[in-house]
């Protein structure tokens, strides 16, 4: 089976369905544009599918120069046969793979070889076959002063490491343990002694156990983040009799004294060579899952919080809210262009509410301001109520904003390339009113791992999440679409196609020469040639160009199609924009080709319906309810608006307005079981939540969306059982081992049984926030 079918096997695709696919991704063509101007190739496969196809078959690429290198070397050492050759060619997997490569590969000098080089071979081979023979006779034979085997003991004990080491490297008994360990192996975490004070967030994890297999991602990150600290020792292993009876039965054939040593070699063989290798080799496949995981979860709050709906081309007015250093307030052009700045002090300890008062009515009726951008971080709240009591031109809508990473981008080179002449504060405040006016544009300048929507972002593997995160941001930037006579270099920069390079020239020639009249004109910036302008120019809008179809999403390449279908409706393709009704007379099967069919023409006619439409939602405004500005004000039983800041594996968190986020649990995010909390809820998304517990000394907040009546807080969920340190105690101590769970694997109510990496998390929300 080649690549192709088995990838189209793998992903329940059609072998030409990869082909092509892969065929296109090798000529330069990325993700988005196949997406959406390829359909008839790809069989119509969407962004998702054609990433997995692309992962797929470059994991496979690399097995193949694996498979490749190992054959070369084996042949290189006289040690490839036809037998060994077919083995390695017919492996699927890269741990298969280095099994079959393990016994061959250059070692440094072991006990093993040590007993070869003292003549010991034969002997171990003798004990290998079981056979009955006299062990004390066969061993005398191999006694030797002068190559250190001075009596049968010795000898024995020398063949016995020869065997561990072959039964420690045999393909087959790697591969059944290996299958052990990850399917029963359990993961055992234990204090450092001496470091109980030290590590008292992570004090669940003290003495916990819990199968691997069962393991979510978020913990097993946390307990590697508590040995990494050298607060927790880490374990991860089968249980030892079920390893050593499997390999029994793969090796132990007979009921002879040579059986009985080669069950000494087993032990020896699994505790001394295979037990730490495999331990080290879950340990990293275990890890790369949950890396997997923890970055799945940080692209998809990314892709959602990318998307946020925008406000759109409005006058605004952001004010960056603080109590002692006042306000910093700027005033925004409905291009996001900074016209005014200043700083008021409405609150303690100036109190300068008259002059606040005055200064923002003037500042909304000079510049006609049409909304009122608000950070979220300190003062906010009490910012916000002051903004809404005054009576203001025009009531301009009042909209509190996520400000997260506006402090990153306030001191990094972007800002100060835009605002030379301006400090921090003002470019935060800037950056809080265009993320109002357009997320999308203005989040694409900030570190995408700057936002704040992650879980362990620091502990997976920081490739493999810089890769997918920009990923993610070229997908969004691709879908939205952008407006190339305006947009910054760094938006431009995340369209499929461009990059740093073209992005720059693309400025640097509107800069000289003006804006692009039309998408061919595209052709004209430096080094930007046939490949980049097909992959890019569907993606880019010229708004009152001279075609009108440079604003729409309709690729240049397909221009001719619309002109087609006009001139058969004797109309020009402004009037086809126009007008539905002449739409609706266009037959798409007399416009299909070889190489365009109905997936594209449909799209093409959506597209002329509602050219250059923004896929984004509508913006709708939201207001925290009034008179809950802090934790304390908070009550049990309390129904509140909130807005959804993150989403984790077990749960999500939600602004509700008093500068600390609450934890919905996964077990509190509706009335059905939720395997996946982004099933249910989305960042940035508008939500209601209940009260069901507050803490205020630990500023921990627990809060439920179920739409059932929500508990009280003594009887939101039973307590669980705990130890004398407080720990939860899941297991019966007298249950057996591997049954479905381990000692201190606890089942957490939603409440205050928060596992470690929840109250990390809850710790980073609340100070996390600029």
């Amino acid at each position: 089976m080649n690549h192709f079918e088995k990838i189209a096997a793998e992903l329940q695709l059609t072998p030409s369905q990869v082909e092509t696919t892969v065929r296109l991704l090798d000529e330069g063509a990325t993700v988005p544009f196949l997406a959406r101007y390829r359909k008839e190739a790809t069989g119509s496969l969407d962004e998702v599918a054609i990433a997995n196809v692309r992962d797929r078959v470059q994991q496979l690429r690399e097995l193949d120069q694996r498979r490749d290198s190992i054959l070369k070397s084996l042949e290189t050492n006289g040690h490839l046969t036809d037998e060994l050759r077919e083995k390695v060619e017919q492996a699927e997997t890269l741990s298969s793979l280095e099994d079959l490569y393990l016994p061959y590969r250059p070692k440094r000098r072991t006990r093993a070889t040590i007993a070869k080089e003292k003549g010991l071979e034969p002997l171990a081979y003798r004990l290998y076959l079981q056979d009955q023979f006299d062990l004390t006779e066969a061993a005398q034979v191999f006694i030797d002063p002068e190559k250190g085997v001075t009596n049968v003991d010795e000898a024995l004990a020398g063949a016995r490491d020869i065997l561990a080491e072959q039964i420690a490297e045999e393909a087959d008994a790697r591969a059944a343990i290996r299958e052990l360990f990850l399917k029963e192996g359990t993961i055992r975490s234990r204090v450092v002694p001496g470091k109980e004070e030290e590590g008292q967030k992570y004090k669940d994890y003290f003495e916990w156990e819990e199968r691997l297999a069962e393991a979510p991602s978020h913990r097993v990150l946390a307990l590697r983040r508590g040995e990494k600290e050298s607060i927790l020792l880490l374990d991860i292993e089968p249980e030892e009799e079920e390893a050593l009876n499997r390999l029994e039965r793969h090796f132990i054939h007979a009921t002879t004294p040579a059986a009985d040593q080669m069950r000494m070699a087993i032990k020896d063989g699994y505790k001394r060579l295979m037990k730490p290798s495999l331990e080290t080799e879950v340990r990293l496949q275990s890890k790369l899952k949950a890396d997997e995981t923890a970055i799945r979860v940080f692209a998809d709050n990314l892709r959602e919080l990318l998307l946020t709906a925008p406000l759109g081309q409005k006058r605004v007015l952001a004010l960056d809210p603080g109590f002692r250093t006042g306000c910093k307030v700027v005033c925004l052009d409905a291009q996001g262009k900074l016209l005014h700045h200043t700083v008021i002090y409405p609150h303690e300890p100036q109190r300068q509410t008259a002059r606040s008062e005055a200064t923002l009515k003037q500042l909304v009726a000079e510049y006609n301001i049409e909304a009122i951008a608000i950070g979220n971080g300190t003062a906010s709240r009490e910012t916000e109520t002051f903004v809404r009591g005054l009576d203001l031109p025009g009531r301009p809508l009042v909209v509190v904003v996520n400000e997260s990473g506006a402090s990153i981008y306030s001191a990094s080179a972007v800002a100060r390339e835009e605002f030379p002449d301006q400090d921090v504060t003002v470019r935060g405040a800037v950056s809080i009113g265009r993320r109002l006016m357009d997320p999308l544009a203005e989040l694409v300048k900030i570190d995408a791992k700057s936002i704040g929507v992650g879980q362990y972002q620091h502990d997976v593997d920081q490739t493999a999440l810089k890769n997918s995160l920009d990923e993610t941001v070229v997908s969004c930037v691709s879908r939205v679409g952008v407006e190339v006579n305006t947009a910054s270099k760094q938006l431009l920069t995340y369209v499929a196609g461009l990059g740093p390079s073209l992005a720059n020239n693309i400025v640097t020639y509107r800069n000289e020469h003006g804006p692009f009249p039309d998408r061919q004109s595209l052709k004209k910036v430096p080094r930007l040639g046939e490949k980049a302008f097909e992959q890019a120019a569907g993606f880019l809008r010229i708004r009152g160009g001279e075609s009108p179809l440079d604003a729409s999403a309709v690729h240049p390449e397909s221009y001719p199609l619309v002109e087609w279908m006009a001139n058969d409706l004797g109309c020009d393709i402004s009037q086809l924009m126009r007008d539905a009704s002449l739409r609706q007379k266009i037959d798409l099967n007399r416009y299909v080709t070889a190489t365009v069919g109905l997936p594209t023409l449909r799209d093409i006619l959506d597209e002329l319906a509602k050219p250059g439409r923004d896929p984004r939602e509508q913006f709708q405004a939201f207001q925290f309810t009034e008179g809950v500005n802090s934790i304390q004000d908070l009550r049990v039983g309390m129904r509140l608006p909130g807005i959804v800041t993150n989403v984790t594996a077990f749960g999500a968190f939600v602004d509700v307005g008093v500068h600390q986020d609450g934890l919905v649990h996964i077990s509190q995010l509706a009335d059905r079981y939720v395997g996946d909390p982004n099933e249910v809820v989305k960042v940035q998304q508008q939500v209601e939540v209940t009260v069901i517990e507050v803490d205020v000394a630990r500023k921990r907040i627990s809060l439920s969306m179920k739409k059932e009546e929500a508990p009280a807080a003594k009887d939101a969920a039973p307590k669980e059982k705990r130890d004398k340190g407080g720990r939860p105690t899941g297991k019966p101590q007298n249950e057996k081992k591997g049954q479905g769970g381990g000692r201190n694997r606890p089942e957490r109510s939603q409440k205050s049984d928060l596992s470690m990496e929840e109250k990390l998390a809850m710790l980073r929300s609340k100070f996390g926030k600029e």
